[in-house]
């Protein structure tokens, strides 16, 4: 699946999860904390709220929760 990961164009598997993808592409961190801090995923199934990203426009999805979709745009931070 081609998507668009902070507008750099990647090619990920199907059935892969938006975190698992970011992760793949190697980005710095996921978000930045209200302090500045890196945040990346911990729990991997939605409770932490740590993994959130934009997608498609759409701001704090929890990226771990959501297969990509062809022509998807992720931003992370």
């Amino acid at each position: 699946m081609k998507l668009l990961i902070d507008n750099e164009e990647f090619n990920v598997p199907a059935g892969t999860t938006v975190a698992a993808a970011v992760m793949l592409v190697d980005r710095p961190s996921f978000r930045r904390s209200v302090s500045g801090e890196p945040r990346f995923p911990l729990c991997g199934m939605g409770i932490c709220f740590e993994c959130r990203v934009t997608i498609d426009r759409v701001a704090h999805q929890r990226s771990c929760q959501i297969e990509v979709r062809e022509g998807m745009v992720i931003e992370t931070e």
